[in-house]
């Protein structure tokens, strides 16, 4: 008799549902990066608009903060979202390694001196790489685990949450900070108030973390191309010489002390051009078309990043915490004068005076 066989022994066996969940996985990856991303963007916009807040000439700045509208930002996530999918897991590990020899080098370069706004423009400007970081991350850690999909269902569930708390808290960083601190009647923004000076610090070492391990899984996800020990000195030499060329470049660029958009733009594609350069003597077609994703989705995150890059500009930002309210010593109560009791020479005076006046 035939009979036929059951569905689970059939269906995972077809090509078309194996490239389907391929797609699946990529989209959650995608995702989980871009919410990544989007809490780094929050945390910084809640820290900047509380600089500015607390300084009164600073008005001007507090509401181009204010002004940007919340669509925007569900639009710019979704394409980086987009841009995380479609690019290749190959060139996003080159992305990963290249930013992270580049930030090592700057703050390695600014251990001598201050770190106030070009630490916080190079975490504007790892936004990006940031994102392909945790793609890689997850793609190598979740490589051949029997329940891949439901644990990256897991960890979006996990990274949404994380998304949009961060995103309720700058929106009502941005409408009720300035109320809420001069009442003094809201812990969110009295600890804002108080604290907000430690936030850079904070977000430097959740930087650190998912930098190590994103650079662990872009080194591992390269090699696995490689069949032998030649191959990859072929592909890893030429690649450290350009990225050592790239770290001096932008070692110039630090030099001439140029924050502005159009500076960034151009610093932007001078890596990517690099980048292409290598891409055509050792790597494939495909990794060309995923660099020209890569440039899109870079110049994606400095459009959403340009006003805090302005503020980046500014040479006495970010405020110093002695300023903050807490710190500030209290006015004493003002003394009242005491009346000093007259003296025995005045009163036996006065008694001698009134004692003439009447004879």
């Amino acid at each position: 008799m035939f009979s036929l066989l059951p569905l689970p022994s059939w269906l995972p066996g077809l090509p078309s549902l194996e490239w389907g969940c391929s797609l699946l996985d990529g989209l959650l990856q995608g995702l989980i990066g871009a919410f990544g991303v989007s809490v780094l963007n929050s945390l910084l916009k809640v820290y900047f608009f509380v600089g500015c807040a607390n300084d009164p000439e600073r008005r001007m700045e507090t509401e181009r903060l204010r002004a940007q509208w919340s669509l925007l930002e569900t639009v710019h996530l979704a394409g980086l979202a987009l841009f995380l999918t479609i690019v290749g897991a190959r060139v996003a590990a080159l992305v990963v390694l290249e930013f992270s020899l580049r930030a090592v080098s700057t703050l390695l370069s600014l251990r001598k001196g201050s770190r106030g706004p070009e630490t916080l423009q190079l975490y504007l400007l790892s936004q990006y790489a940031l994102g392909c970081g945790l793609s890689c991350g997850l793609s190598f850690l979740q490589e051949g685990a029997p329940h891949r999909t439901l644990s990256l269902l897991l960890s979006l569930s996990l990274a949404a949450l994380l998304g949009s708390g961060a995103r309720r808290l700058c929106h009502h960083v941005c409408r009720l900070y300035e109320l809420h601190s001069s009442q003094r009647y809201c812990g969110v923004c009295l600890g804002l108030l108080a604290g907000a000076h430690r936030l850079p610090g904070l977000l430097g070492r959740a930087l650190a973390v998912a930098f190590a391990v994103g650079n662990l899984a872009a080194v591992a996800l390269i090699n696995q191309d490689f069949l032998s020990t030649s191959e990859a000195v072929r592909f890893w030499t030429p690649l450290t010489i350009c990225y050592m060329l790239l770290v001096i470049y932008m070692q110039e660029e630090q030099r001439q002390q140029r924050f502005g958009m159009q500076s960034q733009v151009q610093t932007v594609l001078v890596r990517m051009c690099g980048l292409f350069v290598l891409l055509l003597t050792v790597g494939r077609w495909l990794d060309l078309l995923g660099l020209l994703i890569s440039l899109l989705g870079e110049l994606w995150c400095l459009a959403g990043v340009r006003t805090l890059l302005d503020l980046c500009q500014i040479q006495d930002f970010p405020p110093q915490p002695s300023a903050s309210v807490s710190s500030q010593p209290l006015p004493s109560a003002p003394t009242k004068p005491q009346k000093t009791a007259p003296s025995c020479s005045t009163a036996g005076r006065t008694q001698t005076q009134s004692r003439a006046l009447r004879a």
